[in-house]
């Protein structure tokens, strides 16, 4: 059974640099930054979301575990947030480490994340996908998450594109 147990400040400081290493490398890949600005504009908005690290009120951030006692296999970050007048968790951050993957773990997380945030009074759980990640996106799906806005781009064949 799949756990969720509160980052320690070293967890946290691993899970600050591969973050925002991770986000910078998305958003490059989803065509919205360059590779020379990706990191510092990363590291500008992890410090703006995080501002005390481990202590920014109303931010959860957890180690994944197969049961309290093994080693993490993954992290996940939540924010309680307003949204259409309900608190609602907003899902900044899950992943699984690679050789952990395929094995039912981030559903695992997401079925702890639903019992979190009832126990903390949240209505609902949303998150941001990124198109491109299409293992992802069907694994919200199956999930019961529901597309609730959609961003599009067609790249030109101009110089600069």
């Amino acid at each position: 059974m799949t756990v969720l147990v509160p980052m320690t400040e070293t967890e946290y400081a691993e899970f600050a640099a591969e973050s925002v290493l991770a986000y910078a490398n998305e958003k490059v890949a989803s065509g919205e930054w360059s590779p020379h600005q990706s990191l510092a504009l990363a590291q500008k908005v992890f410090d703006a979301l995080l501002p005390q690290g481990l202590a920014t009120p109303d931010n959860h951030l957890f180690t994944i575990r197969s049961n309290a006692a093994s080693p993490a296999v993954g992290r996940l970050w939540f924010a309680a947030q307003e949204r259409a007048g309900r608190r609602i968790a907003y899902v900044y951050d899950v992943s699984v480490q690679p050789q952990h993957q395929r094995q039912g773990h981030a559903s695992g997380a997401f079925l702890a994340l639903e019992a979190e945030a009832a126990r903390l009074g949240l209505s609902g759980i949303a998150l941001h996908v990124f198109g491109h990640n299409v293992t992802a996106r069907a694994l919200y799906r199956k999930l019961g998450f529901q597309v609730t806005d959609l961003n599009m781009y067609k790249p030109l064949g101009t110089a600069d594109a």
